[in-house]
């Protein structure tokens, strides 16, 4: 996690982490204070499982206590202990998802959300339910406190508009943009408002890596039936990220399907990409043609006035005594997306509640001194891959491709490995722009390119030449 969130997120939250107890399916980890324990909870306990859970499958539950450890204080992830909705159940399915991809038995399966149909066993279910499939939704994410501002009032629009109707108005909905402006926002307030006002509509909400991974377990335990029926048999399908299954040939055909099944019933179905359907790289022709049916509608980058108004309303939510000019300056500084802008914050108003220091501008600058280097470079993770593409003579498409020949992998690596040093993007977020590649992909190409660096001078100007250009 320190190589993941940076040495400052891991020296503030996660060191004084402390490991009570462990055994094969319970670990309790104690934090110092209760405010540092719900951070933990809310920034980072899903990943903390996750990874756990990739050194011990068998693990069951993250207890998260804080002081004492009393257990009203406490915070769990794991299955429930009799019947309830289990918590952190996104993290668990995405370590089956990695388990399965790369051939590994898997121990657990109950995917994001939604009641748990078992403990023990990733089959799918045999009655085509949705138990287990539809990701948690973020009762954060509603439209009431989603800052509208020209970049995004088509996309609002458009959501609210298949939120409220009563009739299918338009099929598919597709919502594209870059990283953290909004679409997974929007997403969750469509269900979530549907599911208030309309509770006899069946929704379905998951990733597009998650629609493969239940596709694969399909197939392994010769159950397709089953899937096809718990997926056309809904009155909404929502599936985020659809870019996930470019180069996916099997699961892309599926989709097809699926997509095709449920427009042809006049089911509503609502699609997230960061980019448009015919810019998608790795999706059939006529899979393209299909997702650009509906209305297709951007999140654009956001303006200064729309970033400070995010800014304004999170302030308020957090309770935060932040100056007007502390504000503006985040507003001007971070440019890059809204979740970088509210992450910064919520480190402000975090610094000065465990230190007891007013937010400042120069405790500001002090403070998220990472965060406002990283922005003032600007550079993006595509600009980072057409550049490599075109020193080392290969095609853009070949950073997303599955190939694996050394002239086409090196470059994709040290393309990986200036995105990790150029840019403020975590490790999942670097591998899901190189073709949905595992986390775990990058920090070897990380560690590769710098071993290939100390061994060969020429290799080593290189990748200092394209910073430099990059940079500049």
């Amino acid at each position: 996690m320190r190589a993941e969130f940076g040495e400052a997120a891991f020296r503030s939250w996660l060191k004084p982490l402390v490991c009570r107890s462990g055994d094969a399916d319970i670990v309790e980890l104690v934090a110092p204070t209760r405010f540092l324990r719900n951070w933990i909870e809310s920034q980072y306990a899903d990943r903390l499982l996750e990874l756990w859970r990739g050194e011990n499958p068998r693990l069951q539950t993250l207890i998260i206590a804080h002081g004492a450890g009393d257990e009203p204080g406490s915070v769990r992830r794991g299955p429930p202990a009799s019947g309830g909705s289990a918590a952190g159940l996104d993290a668990r399915d995405r370590g089956v998802a990695a388990g399965t991809a790369q051939g590994a038995p898997v121990s657990t399966g109950p995917a994001g959300g939604g009641q748990a149909p078992s403990a023990t066993s990733d089959k799918p279910a045999g009655d085509g339910s949705m138990d287990g499939l539809s990701a948690r939704l973020d009762d954060r994410f509603r439209f009431d406190n989603f800052i509208v501002g020209k970049p995004n009032e088509l996309a609002f629009a458009a959501a609210r508009r298949v939120a409220e109707a009563d009739n299918v108005p338009f099929n598919p909905l597709f919502l594209f943009g870059g990283v953290g402006l909004g679409k997974t926002h929007l997403m969750h307030a469509i269900a979530s408002h549907i599911r208030a006002y309309r509770p006899d509509k069946k929704i379905l909400y998951l990733s597009a890596e998650k629609f493969m991974y239940q596709f694969i377990r399909a197939l392994r335990y010769k159950d397709t039936v089953a899937f096809k029926e718990a997926f056309r048999s809904v009155d909404v399908l929502m599936v985020d990220d659809v870019q996930f299954i470019a180069g996916k040939e099997n699961t892309q055909e599926e989709f097809f399907h699926t997509f095709n099944a449920l427009v042809d019933q006049n089911r509503q179905v609502v699609i997230s990409a960061d980019k448009s359907p015919a810019e998608l790289e790795g999706i059939e022709d006529r899979m393209k043609s299909r997702l650009g049916w509906g209305l297709v509608a951007e999140i654009h980058a956001t303006t200064y006035e729309l970033r400070l108004g995010i800014l304004q309303s999170k302030a308020e939510q957090l309770n935060a005594e932040a100056p007007p000019r502390v504000l503006e300056f985040l507003a001007h500084k971070i440019t890059s997306n809204v979740r970088d802008l509210e992450g910064a914050l919520n480190r402000l108003v975090a610094y000065s509640n465990l230190v007891g220091r007013d937010i400042t501008l120069e405790s500001t600058q002090e403070v998220l001194h990472d965060l406002l280097r990283a922005n003032d470079r600007r550079v993006t993770i595509e600009e980072i891959q057409k550049r490599v593409a075109e020193h080392f003579n290969i095609k853009l498409s070949e950073m997303h491709s599955p190939r694996r020949s050394r002239a086409i992998a090196r470059p994709r690596q040290v393309a990986m490995y200036l995105s990790k040093q150029l840019t403020s993007r975590s490790l999942p977020e670097i591998g899901r722009k190189f073709g949905g590649r595992d986390h775990t992909t990058v920090m070897h190409a990380v560690r590769k390119v710098d071993e290939l660096k100390q061994g060969d001078s020429s290799f080593a100007e290189d990748v200092e030449l394209l910073r430099r250009m990059l940079e500049g």
